[in-house]
């Protein structure tokens, strides 16, 4: 009895380990912007079937795409506090069990999306899955750019929701790009200048790292959170989303951009406890970019024309 409930908790706990390795966060942000651009493109009779193919195969790619990062980056993540207790640098995976996974979740997702949405969002999905392992995984040890570059495939999921419904890429499937390329940047510098430390420390080259007081990255911040606002108006200029996603873009975009003043106005102090102020601004804004995207892109479903 007592080796049986020991063999179930070790299952347990390396199912666990296999769910972290596919950065459930990250991939769960994926498949939603991509079931939100899938439902934006629909018209007629709701194909459900096709919509569940479609979340899977975006589960699978993105899961795919994580587990492999964290293989490339085992050594890295070791040097972080922040992911020192991951299931590689923990040595509770071996480094050759993430490569086998990730590698066939992430070509049985695309094979999903090719095969049961079409050809174009099968290669929208390996592109994604190429430039993020293959492009902003190795630059971000080389140059800043690295971030820009990472925006990419974290925007095409919205895309591949679009083109898994009319197999074109059109001017709304690129107004959903442009709303996920803005919105990563401000996420991403949040939480880069809180582990900026850590990202230091395994040698990566990222804007925090060399940006001493948040200066440079709270000015990046501000222009991203501004190019968001009319990026969210988008879709109700090219008639996707009505009056109320509008006036519920602006809220939602205002408000995020106060937060990026408010970080900036704190970079520019020079009382004692400025350091300390950005630090706690930049967390705040960081949790306010995972509430803003799902609230609009929730928010455009509902009010789909």
């Amino acid at each position: 009895m007592k080796t049986e409930i020991l063999d179930r908790t070790r299952t347990r706990s390396r199912l666990l380990d296999y769910i972290e390795l596919m950065k459930p966060e990250l991939t769960g942000l994926s498949v939603l912007t991509t079931l939100c651009g899938y439902y934006l493109a629909s018209t007629g009779a709701f194909d459900i079937a096709r919509f569940l193919h479609v979340a899977l195969g975006t589960l699978l790619v993105g899961g795919g795409a994580g587990a492999l990062n964290q293989f490339i980056e085992r050594d890295y993540d070791a040097m972080m506090k922040r992911t020192e207790r991951r299931p590689l640098p923990s040595g509770r995976l071996h480094p050759l069990e993430a490569l086998l996974f990730g590698t066939t979740i992430a070509l049985a997702g695309i094979a999903e999306l090719t095969l049961f949405a079409n050809p174009l969002t099968g290669f929208l999905a390996a592109l994604t899955f190429a430039t993020y392992l293959f492009l902003y995984t190795p630059m971000k040890r080389i140059s800043p750019i690295s971030t820009l570059i990472g925006g990419i495939p974290g925007a095409l999921p919205p895309m591949m929701g679009w083109t898994a419904v009319r197999n074109e890429v059109t001017v709304e499937a690129w107004a959903l790009f442009a709303i996920l390329f803005c919105w990563q940047m401000p996420h991403f510098f949040s939480l880069a200048w809180m582990y900026r430390k850590d990202y230091a420390r395994a040698g990566f080259r990222i804007l925090t790292v060399s940006d001493e007081h948040c200066a440079k990255t709270s000015v990046q911040i501000l222009f991203y959170c501004l190019a968001l606002i009319p990026a969210s108006l988008a879709p109700s200029f090219v008639g996707l989303t009505g009056a109320a996603s509008t006036f519920g873009a602006l809220i939602l975009g205002g408000g995020f951009l106060a937060f990026s003043v408010l970080l900036m106005r704190h970079t520019r102090e020079t009382t004692a406890d400025a350091a300390m102020r950005v630090n706690a601004s930049s967390r705040h804004l960081f949790f306010a970019s995972l509430l803003y995207l799902p609230a609009l892109m929730l928010l455009m479903s509902f009010d789909k024309i």
